[in-house]
């Protein structure tokens, strides 16, 4: 696409609210740290920035979104960690996933509460311009890549489709009449909390075309986010999963794996609020064994 295109289709949403649309429907189905960009917070767990949203990269072609899904796990067993790529990103089968629909269809509640420690968690990631990062304003005019969970991405589904009638719909990845994101962080019983984040009025990114095209040829290709080197094989996966477990492939008693995670953390870092799944899926596995 080009960047005159780009223009021509500013403020069109039909294509994202489709995509948003398609990602509420059930389905069946590495990072560079120097690429990536995350907020810090203080000491109390508080902290503020403000991003902008960008559209689909050049690279990424006419028809990409300006965001891409992936579904990731992380949790600590006996044998130590495993941070991976969920297969299922790919609608591929996970071992992992398998695994977690196996306790899940047991009934048994300690099983289902394993479960809900290593479920897959869902990311957003999607390109930003980096407009205010009080704690390193360093970052500030740069575009970075940009993880964050579902109550982030709720704040822009919200912005697309207002709740109410005196509120105007925006495309918040459009460069002339998007608009800025204030990104707010509190700490809220032990976990970040972004409620209190909110999109600006609409305005363009900057006041000069050339300007927003030279920011907009910058972005990160997101198709390299989901490519197939940034995700291990099933057999890899599998090999790990055991070792982390202590499975050497035998089904670990549901009582054992209890007792061995009930130390583990509840929740693996993140860049943003990666903590959100949807624990139907596992049922749905369930259902269909």
């Amino acid at each position: 696409m080009s960047f005159a295109n780009l223009k021509r289709q500013s403020g069109n949403l039909d294509k994202l609210s489709k995509a948003i649309e398609a990602l509420n429907t059930p389905t069946e189905g590495s990072e560079k740290s120097d690429n990536f960009w995350r907020p810090e917070v203080d000491k109390a767990g508080n902290g503020m920035a403000v991003i902008r949203f960008l559209p689909a990269a050049e690279a990424d072609g006419d028809d990409a979104l300006p965001w891409v899904k992936v579904f990731s796990h992380g949790f600590q067993g006996p044998g130590g960690w495993l941070i991976d790529n969920c297969l299922t990103t790919m609608n591929q089968q996970c071992p992992v996933c398998e695994h977690n629909s196996g306790l899940w269809n047991s009934g048994i509640e300690a099983n289902k509460e394993v479960v809900r420690k290593q479920k897959r968690k869902l990311n957003y990631i999607a390109n930003v311009y980096i407009i205010s990062d009080p704690k390193h304003p360093e970052n500030e005019g740069k575009v970075k890549l940009f993880k964050f969970g579902k109550k982030i991405f709720d704040k822009i589904t919200e912005a697309m489709n207002p709740a109410f009638e005196d509120e105007t719909a925006i495309n918040p990845f459009d460069l002339w009449k998007g608009a800025n994101f204030k990104l707010k962080i509190r700490k809220v019983e032990g976990y970040q909390n972004y409620d209190k984040s909110e999109f600006e009025s609409a305005s363009p990114l900057l006041n000069d075309d050339e300007a927003m095209e030279a920011v907009w040829k910058k972005e990160y290709a997101l198709s390299d986010m989901t490519k197939a080197s940034e995700f291990k094989s099933y057999e890899v996966l599998k090999q790990r999963l055991d070792k982390v477990l202590g499975l050497n492939g035998e089904v670990v008693k549901p009582k054992t794996t209890v007792e061995q995670l009930k130390e583990a953390p509840k929740k693996v870092p993140a860049l943003a609020d990666g903590d959100d799944d949807d624990i139907s899926y596992f049922s749905k596995l369930a259902e269909e064994n």
